[in-house]
């Protein structure tokens, strides 16, 4: 059985810094396969001598469960680790439980890990979940294939996160055979054979089988190519028009939901309406997952709608000072000196002060309103993105999607907590 710790200690060397200080967080549910990615990860990090913090998520589904986080607990001390429970509060959705749950967790395991000070929270998915998501995407379902290193999906919460899961290649059998040979115990979660839920619907199809030889997408350069402005993106008209079509689609995806601020991809019928219209010889103004798009002959831009930001509810945020907050997805604004109101600046440039109304006109009209606007209690207007306050979190969020991050980042170069 060395053989699976070979493949994971393979992945965590390629993924992890053992020069570094900041912690490593693992999920650990007491299932077997993430109390095997704990004892795994255990000896690696001693022999590195990094620390680790265990997280372990309640959803408040299974009565069962406290008794759960006190095994993962026990787990953790018996290592030497650090230990935090989480639990997913308030009401739970008649429908879709699965997908709420998963947000909700992914939501809380990222929240806790950039409070602990991680880069990188490892996850016990394996190949019978690379196989899982296969049968459940023939059955009509839009799951994505578990990648072994993505950015956090959950956002702005894992913003600087990403997610690394070391045993895509090993098999859940193989593991449990592994824990039993070395005296180990793991719990099972009833919820895992309920068939009303597509996933251990597809868990019954795979009991025999190999993980697809499915090859991730690979690091999408195009977007290395863009430049960035007060939460614009930019990049030359004819860096797209010589992308290949995959690329160019890729590019437009995670460009809208970077500088729309969101978490949702576009549908692919309109990625692909957009990008089509982006090789051609027009201008182009489009909207989409509340990013605008505009295009001249020379650039395009994309931009945050500042119609859908109203849309959608203005994100207003009463502010107060020394408080770090993100707004709208897209700014993060750290130690703020002042109570004050932050809104969009929509109907409020011309009360900036003169040099950022300057700043200003360099860019599309268009993009001028949906930038943060802080009202102060004194009567004083400021745009962040401007003024300096504000740290734009869209160049790091798009080097993150498009995979040009391959491996855990050093303390100093993570977002400020």
């Amino acid at each position: 059985m060395r053989g699976l710790e070979a493949v994971v200690r393979t992945v965590l060397g390629r993924r992890l810094l053992r020069d570094a200080t900041q912690p490593i967080a693992v999920g650990l549910s007491g299932g077997g396969d993430s109390v095997a990615l704990t004892l795994m990860i255990h000896d690696w990090a001693r022999e590195a001598a990094r620390p680790v913090v265990v997280l372990s998520v309640d959803h408040g589904l299974q009565p069962e469960a406290a008794g759960w986080t006190a095994t993962c607990a026990e787990l953790a001390a018996t290592l030497g680790h650090r230990f935090r429970a989480l639990t997913w509060t308030g009401g739970k959705p008649a429908t879709g439980l699965p997908a709420a749950a998963r947000t909700a967790r992914h939501r809380l395991l990222a929240e806790a890990a950039r409070e602990a000070g991680a880069s990188v929270l490892l996850l016990g998915h394996t190949g019978d979940d690379r196989l899982e998501a296969d049968a459940m995407r023939r059955a009509g379902s839009t799951t994505p294939d578990p990648r072994e290193w993505a950015p956090s999906p959950a956002w702005p919460e894992g913003r600087g996160l990403f997610l690394l899961r070391p045993m895509l290649d090993l098999r859940r059998a193989d593991l449990r055979a592994w824990l039993t040979a070395g005296g180990q115990r793991w719990v099972d979660d009833p919820a895992n054979a309920d068939l009303r839920y597509a996933r251990p619907r597809a868990r019954r199809e795979i009991l025999v089988g190999a993980p697809s030889d499915r090859i991730a997408d690979p690091p999408l350069v195009l977007a290395s190519r863009a430049t960035h402005q007060a939460g614009m993106i930019m990049i030359p008209r004819q860096e797209l028009r010589n992308a290949s079509a995959t690329d160019l689609q890729r590019l437009v995806a995670m460009a809208c939901v970077c500088a729309g601020g969101g978490a949702r991809r576009p549908a692919t019928a309109r990625i692909e309406r957009v990008a089509e219209a982006l090789r051609g010889p027009g201008a182009v103004v489009a909207t989409l997952a509340g990013s605008r798009i505009e295009a001249d002959l020379a650039q395009v831009r994309f931009f945050r709608e500042a119609g859908e930001i109203a849309r959608s509810g203005a994100p207003v945020l009463q502010v107060a000072s020394g408080q770090t907050v993100v707004w709208d997805g897209r700014f993060e604004i750290a130690a703020l000196d002042r109570d004050g109101q932050l809104t969009r600046l929509a109907g409020l440039a011309r009360s900036l002060p003169r040099d950022q109304q300057a700043a200003l006109q360099a860019l599309p009209p268009a993009a001028r309103g949906g930038l943060p606007a802080m009202i102060c209690e004194d009567g004083l207007i400021t745009c962040p993105a401007l003024d300096g306050t504000a740290a734009n979190l869209i160049p790091d969020r798009l080097a993150a999607a498009a995979g040009l991050v391959d491996r855990e980042l050093r303390q100093e170069s993570l977002p400020r907590a």
